[in-house]
């Protein structure tokens, strides 16, 4: 159970980073369109504020350094799943206005708005879903042992099992090039 427990915990911890980086990205992107600033822009200009406080709080309080991962590979795939999120998140923001005239910004202010925040929600949830399982499989450090954790006792995997898993896995094999590469000294 405590391991189930420490899942939970970490899930929390997560939603609460995601929801303080929502407020953030939601606050600034109406901000920025009460200005009359183009969706596409708005969006990707809060989308990039949020992510710098998501990028630091996640690491620091959701997600455990891997010991066998370079901090500069740490920050290559934070940044990497991050822009493919972005992109995901401007695609829905885009489909969910492209219907409207050209100078909707301007002539249909209140359904610009509303249509452009549809579709930063539906972006959200997207976008929350592909960050979350990219950066489990990738940067936490006990992602070998997540599955173990959910089966029953009879057919838990010994620690042995585990370690021979975790070796065996892309991310830990990624991590381990990562040190071996490290420019620098940026272990």
């Amino acid at each position: 159970m405590g391991r189930v427990r420490k899942l939970i915990e970490q899930l929390m911890k997560f939603g609460i980073v995601g929801v303080i980086a929502f407020v953030i990205d939601y606050g600034l992107m109406n901000l920025l369109l009460m200005m009359h600033m183009h969706n596409i822009l708005a969006t990707s200009i809060s989308f990039f504020v949020s992510l710098i406080f998501n990028y630091l709080a996640s690491m620091k309080f959701v997600f455990k350094h891997r010991a066998d991962m370079a901090r500069w590979m740490e920050i290559a795939i934070f940044f990497t799943s991050s822009f493919i999120g972005w992109i995901i998140n401007e695609v829905i923001v885009w489909i969910s206005t492209s219907w409207m005239p050209h100078d909707s910004m301007y002539t249909m202010h209140t359904q610009y708005v509303i249509w452009t925040n549809i579709g930063k929600l539906v972006a959200t949830a997207v976008v929350m879903v592909w960050n979350f399982v990219i950066r489990k499989w990738l940067l936490d450090d006990t992602h070998t042992n997540a599955m173990n954790r959910l089966r029953s006792d009879e057919n838990k995997l010994t620690e042995e099992e585990l370690e021979a898993k975790r070796e065996k896995s892309f991310s830990h094999r990624l991590g381990m090039w990562s040190i071996e590469h490290a420019p620098f000294g940026w272990k």
